[in-house]
Formats: structure tokens, C-alpha cells, sequence
């Protein structure tokens, strides 16, 4: 399972803490909202709109808000003027990094993202400097439990993924995102735990990084998720498993 897997993983077991559920809570409901916006308010018509729904619900989402979120999309209900923006950069180590944002104003965004790679000893780079490095896919990782992982990533196959990587009982099962609900519902019919499951940017090849850079490439991945503008950030590093877990506490 490659270092940037794992560094997912944790992210997402990070961002349940409540002293960030504030923030988790603001990203999920402007994704809700951009969603709508995009693809109508009805979730069995539009797959991102349900996608993001369900993490809402994930990290327990009041409904309201949830309602709210898709109803500012849909004109329903005023709210903020939102834009996508994608920026491109490369980390220590020569890390390629993205980081997809929902802004109100692109000014202040551009000029925060461009400060927090320069301070963590990376660059912004120019649109679609990085961007063929990576491709979007599913990424659902589960625990197996009491089943034979072997067994849930043969299932995973049959439904339509492309590549599973098993680590002890963790299996990342990766998907073209046209199947990504149907995998993810043989799986959740076996009965094994769905840890994470998102449409990601996946890169295509990594970047290995020592224990001597990992610490400044996951300062840089920290601070870039710390904006309040960001909603993900993507990046192409690959850091042993062990160094990931004890760097990552630090950070």
C-alpha cells in the first residue's frame, strides 16, 4: 500500500478529532453546495451530490445542514459565491503536490497557498505542471475482519476494480470512478468495515521519500489542509509505512 495511501488514511482518522470537526464540517458542506450547484439537487441524479452527502454523514452532519448546504447550491438559499480552483506545485523531496480549493475569493487563496509552499521549502508551479502526473480514481480502503482479505479483494475484482493492494488486514481496492459505488456496495455486502471511501486524484508513479524529508513533505501536506479554503490536497510521495506512522505523530 503505498505512503501516500496510509498518509490518507490517517488524515481521515484525523479529521473525526473534534478540535477540527469545525472545519471538517465547513468542507463537507461546501462540497455539498458545489455539488448541487453543478449537478442538480437531487443526490440519485447526480453522484457527486451523494458522494458528498454520505461523508457528511460519515462525520455526523446535523441533516439540517446537509439540507441547507444543498439548497445554497440550488439557489434555494443565499449563501456565498463559491469557485474550484486547482493548484500545482512541487514539495520537498521534488513531491508533486495538488490542492483543490472552494473559494470566495481567489486573490486571498492564491496568495495563501503560494506563501505556505514557499515557507515549507516547495513552489507553486503553473497550472497543469503536475496534473498529468495524476489520474481520477476510487480509493476504498476497508478491514477485513474475520473474512480472508484475499477473499474481499477477489470480490472487489469481480465487481469491477482495477488494482487491490492487501497490508496485513487492510486492503485498498482502487476503481475506474464509474464502478467506484458498485465495489463499494459488494463490499459493504460482505460485511467487512469501509474505513475510507472517496473519488481521489491518484498519481500514476511516486516519488520515494526518506526519513529525512518525510517530516518537511507532511509539514507542507499539514499546512496546505490547514487553509480553510482547501478542501483536498493530492500528492505523489511514497514514504516506508514505518517512517509514515512515527513521522506523522510529529507532525
Amino acid at each position: 500500500m503505498s505512503g501516500h495511501s496510509k498518509w490518507a488514511g490517517i488524515k481521515h482518522k484525523k479529521a473525526i478529532v473534534d478540535a477540527k470537526r469545525g472545519q471538517a464540517f465547513t468542507r463537507a458542506s461546501r462540497e455539498i453546495t458545489i455539488s448541487a450547484r453543478e449537478g442538480g439537487g437531487n443526490p440519485d441524479s447526480n453522484f457527486r451530490l451523494r458522494l458528498a452527502i454520505q461523508k457528511a454523514r460519515d462525520m455526523n452532519m446535523p441533516t439540517d445542514k446537509i439540507k441547507n448546504a444543498i439548497e445554497r447550491g440550488t439557489g434555494e438559499f443565499a449563501g456565498e459565491r463559491l469557485e474550484e480552483v486547482r493548484y500545482e506545485g512541487y514539495g520537498p523531496a521534488g513531491v508533486a503536490v495538488m490542492a483543490d480549493a472552494l473559494t470566495d475569493n481567489r486573490n486571498r487563496t492564491s496568495a495563501s497557498i503560494r506563501h505556505r509552499f514557499s515557507k515549507l521549502g516547495g513552489n507553486l508551479a503553473e497550472s497543469n505542471a503536475v496534473g498529468w502526473m495524476f489520474e481520477r480514481k476510487g480509493v476504498i480502503t476497508v478491514n477485513a475482519g474475520k473474512h480472508d482479505p484475499e477473499e474481499v479483494g477477489l470480490a472487489a475484482i469481480e465487481a469491477g476494480a482495477d488494482d487491490v493492494q492487501v497490508d496485513g488486514k487492510s486492503v485498498e481496492i482502487t476503481t475506474p470512478p464509474g464502478v467506484f459505488e458498485k465495489v463499494k456496495a459488494a463490499l459493504e455486502a460482505l460485511g467487512v468495515s469501509v474505513e475510507n471511501a472517496e473519488i481521489t486524484m491518484q498519481p500514476k508513479q511516486t516519488v520515494a521519500v526518506g526519513e529525512d524529508k518525510a517530516a518537511a513533505v507532511l509539514r507542507l501536506m499539514e499546512s496546505l489542509e490547514e487553509d480553510d479554503d482547501v478542501q483536498q490536497v493530492y500528492a505523489n510521495f511514497d514514504i516506508p509505512s514505518d517512517v509514515l506512522e512515527r513521522v506523522s505523530a510529529q507532525v
